[in-house]
């Protein structure tokens, strides 16, 4: 797949917070406390992210939006991976690989010591990309989230 990545913009807000709702919705069963969730996410990046520490980047084939990653700061040392969305059509492709290596990357040349992110044990292949890069789940606990039980994980890596 011919993908390229291009900064967040606030154009792409909208699609973003729908999209997590309806692949969400869709793949894992959550409510609509969900996107509700993302658009904060969104809106508190848009109002206040400090560019030199902090980045959004949305995957996109022509006008074709394909998926979303970002990496804000959780402290001055620890950044935190966020909205990691990968539309099901390019799932596969190394497309994922790709998005995680210029976050990877970004948040290195920001002056972070650290990366950590929240996910889901059902989240599978995202766990294995994870994995592959170097994270490894520090914390797992059964919890009831967006309306289904799930198990809930913190996933750590030095960079």
């Amino acid at each position: 797949m011919n993908a390229t990545l291009r900064p967040f913009q606030a154009e792409d807000a909208d699609w973003l917070v729908d999209r997590h709702g309806a692949i969400y919705a869709q793949e894992e069963g959550f409510d609509s406390s969900f996107p509700v969730l993302v658009r904060q996410i969104v809106d508190d990046f848009l109002a206040s992210h400090d560019p030199a520490r902090e980045q959004g980047w949305i995957a996109h084939s022509g006008s074709d939006r394909l998926g979303s990653i970002f990496c804000v700061t959780e402290t001055p040392e620890v950044a935190k991976l966020r909205l990691f969305l990968l539309e099901p059509k390019a799932r596969g492709t190394g497309l994922a690989q790709h998005m995680m290596d210029k976050c990877l990357s970004f948040a290195r040349g920001a002056g972070y010591s650290q990366m950590r992110l929240w996910t889901h044990e059902s989240h599978r292949a995202a766990c294995r990309l994870y994995l592959r890069n170097g994270f490894r789940c520090v914390e797992s606990q059964p919890t009831r989230s967006f309306g289904q039980d799930v198990t809930a994980q913190i996933w750590h890596r030095v960079l």
